[in-house]
Parts: C-alpha cells; sequence; structure tokens
C-alpha cells in the first residue's frame, strides 16, 4: 500500500492488473460520519414504516412489536448495506450524495465477499451494541460498562491507522475513498479564435506533441494576473519567432486569439501526421 500525506488530504496510489497507476484520496472521517447518518436516517426511516405498516394492518400488536424491533432492523440494514454497495460499486445512498466509495486495497474489482465481510463485521462493530444497549433491560451493569467500552475501541480504531480503515474495511481489504464527479475540459481544437490566421505546413512543421502539450496546459487558464500576462506575451514572442511570424499580435486578447488559433492548427496538422505514422513527439523530431 502506497500512501502519501498532502495539503488536500491522505493519497493512496493503487496500481491494478493493468498496470496504471491510480491516485484516490483518503475519505475524512467527517465525510464518513455523515454518510453513515444519511444511511441510518435511511434504513430506520424504512424499518419504521414497515412496523408502522404492520400495526395499521393489525398484523402486529403492540405487546410483539419490541420483539420484532431488533429483527427488522436487522432484516432491512444487512440487506441495504450489502446490496446497495453491490449494485453501484462500493457505495451505498449515502456515500452517493456525499461522493464517496469503497475500493479494494489490492487494486483489484471490489468483490461480493469483502462487501459482506465488511458490512458483517459493521453489525458487530456498532449496531448490535448499541441495539443491546437501547433495547435489553436484562443486561447488568458490568455487562453494559464492556459494550461501552468495546464500542470507544472500535470507534478509536480509524484514527489508529493511516489509511483511516475500522475493524470491518481491515478484515475485508477495503478502504473508503472521495469520488468525485468527472468534469470533462473542454476541446480548446473547437474554438476558431482567429479563423483570419493562417499557418503553413513549414510552420506546423517545427513543434512536436510536447510543446503542444505544454501550449494547451497555458490555454487551460486564462491569464488574469500581471505575471501571467506576461508570461503569455513571452511564450507569444518565443513561438512568433520560432516560426518566422510577423507582425507580432499586440496586447492580451491578439495575443491569447494567436495562441489559440495556433494551437488548433497545431493539433490538428499533428494529428494527420500520426496517421501516417509519423510521431513527432517534440521541436527535435527532426534530428531523430
Amino acid at each position: 500500500m502506497n500512501l502519501t500525506k498532502t495539503a488536500q488530504g491522505k493519497i493512496l496510489h493503487q496500481t491494478p492488473p493493468e498496470g496504471v497507476p491510480i491516485p484516490f484520496r483518503i475519505a475524512s472521517r467527517a465525510a464518513r460520519f455523515g454518510a453513515q447518518v444519511l444511511d441510518i436516517v435511511l434504513t430506520w426511516t424504512g424499518a419504521f414504516l414497515l412496523l408502522f405498516g404492520l400495526l395499521w394492518l393489525d398484523l402486529l400488536n403492540w405487546n410483539a412489536l419490541w420483539t420484532l424491533v431488533t429483527l427488522v432492523f436487522f432484516l432491512i440494514r444487512v440487506p441495504y448495506y450489502i446490496l446497495t454497495e453491490l449494485i453501484w460499486n462500493g457505495r451505498t445512498l449515502g456515500k452517493r450524495i456525499l461522493g464517496l466509495r469503497v475500493i479494494s486495497l489490492d487494486g483489484r474489482r471490489l468483490t461480493p465477499h469483502q462487501i459482506v465481510a465488511r458490512n458483517l463485521m459493521k453489525e458487530a462493530e456498532v449496531f448490535l451494541p448499541i441495539e443491546t444497549l437501547m433495547l435489553s433491560s436484562d443486561v447488568s451493569g458490568f455487562f453494559d460498562w464492556v459494550i461501552l467500552l468495546w464500542m470507544g475501541a472500535v470507534m478509536t480504531v480509524p484514527f489508529l491507522n493511516k489509511p483511516s480503515q475500522r475493524l470491518g474495511d481491515m478484515l475485508a481489504g477495503t478502504v473508503v475513498v472521495e469520488n468525485p464527479k468527472p468534469k470533462l475540459m473542454p476541446d480548446l481544437s473547437l474554438a476558431r479564435a482567429a479563423p483570419e490566421l493562417v499557418f503553413d505546413q513549414r510552420q506546423l512543421d517545427i513543434y512536436g506533441r510536447h510543446e503542444l502539450q505544454v501550449l494547451e496546459q497555458i490555454l487551460r487558464n486564462r491569464p488574469k494576473s500581471a505575471p501571467a500576462i506576461k508570461n503569455l506575451d513571452e511564450v507569444t514572442r518565443a513561438i512568433c519567432r520560432r516560426i518566422d511570424f510577423a507582425p507580432m499580435p499586440q496586447g492580451e486578447v491578439a495575443q491569447w486569439d494567436f495562441l489559440m488559433e495556433f494551437y488548433r492548427q497545431q493539433r490538428e496538422y499533428l494529428e494527420s501526421r500520426n496517421l501516417f505514422g509519423d510521431l513527432r513527439e517534440d521541436k527535435n523530431h527532426k534530428k531523430a
């Protein structure tokens, strides 16, 4: 397990069987607690609706109600956690709302065995001790303290290991991570900033894929500060000198439009060359 700590939180670096490293940000304890509260509200609401439905249909009297409370909560809660994580690949409704998911520490796909193991262990960690304290009047004070000590010890486990795993996660080999919604970046090649500018093959033949990627990184963030605007001017001057383009665009807007149009035509040219097996990695491709 490769885990690093950054200013944004703990990052888990996984290498799946495909061999492509994937970074995951470990979910914060506050986010996990919030997701758990949401799931508890959902399962308890479902259990209460079922119990009141049985009472309303006169299929259950008040004397039998308390006998079935624990059983009903168990029969709703356990299938809920297991089925939702199976269907939504490691996400309950609470985790989906807060952008979390469960993944396997070995980098492989989450298995049904892992999901069942971590959720059954959750019953022994939290829910069954709480229900025992709440619903059983026959438990002696000594066992009350034993249960409270057990719950206290269980709650401290995520604070004692780097990936913030609870006992169920350690048993199943899983960890809860953030699952942010993917955002697709706009395709810069679709924009025609300055269609009047036309670059010939000699000018487009100078740069390669590396320089195009560097230019794309610059164009992804429109300059606002004085140093960034100055950098935009320097980049424009460097490209104009290299491709022998004159007159050089003057002013921030003109320079931005020049770079956008050069990026678009340069990308189209490199992609067309790539179709013929000409992989232009950088500006030194002619020397290779």
